[in-house]
């Protein structure tokens, strides 16, 4: 069953996790809420950070988790961007999507 997720984004330049290569690129709402629902929808991030570890074929198959029918909406408000990702991943799986995408310069403040 799909849960969606409110995340805050407090300094969205901020918004990066430890390997460019892995982080959000885009500026704005729509750019960065495309980039995670890309991210939840296709494995194509969790390839890229699956072949970045010491032995890739030990990673767990669960961490790859897809979901083609995640949605995620972004909003800007003021300074800061709120995203609304709706997603049947695991909550875990998710979370680590997003430490990849923006480290750890975001606030989850909802799951419904």
């Amino acid at each position: 069953m799909p849960v969606s997720y409110d995340i805050s984004l407090p300094d969205p330049a901020k918004a990066r996790g430890n390997d460019p290569d892995l982080s959000f690129h885009a500026q704005g709402a729509a750019g960065l809420a495309e980039e995670l629902q890309n991210a939840l929808r296709t494995p194509a991030l969790f390839d890229r950070w699956r072949a970045k570890q010491d032995d890739p074929d030990a990673v767990d198959p669960q961490w790859g988790a897809t979901d083609p029918a995640a949605t995620v909406t972004g909003a800007q408000d003021d300074l800061r961007i709120n995203l609304c990702a709706t997603t049947s991943i695991d909550s875990d799986v998710f979370k680590q999507r997003l430490r990849m995408l923006a480290g750890s310069h975001w606030e989850l403040r909802n799951v419904r």
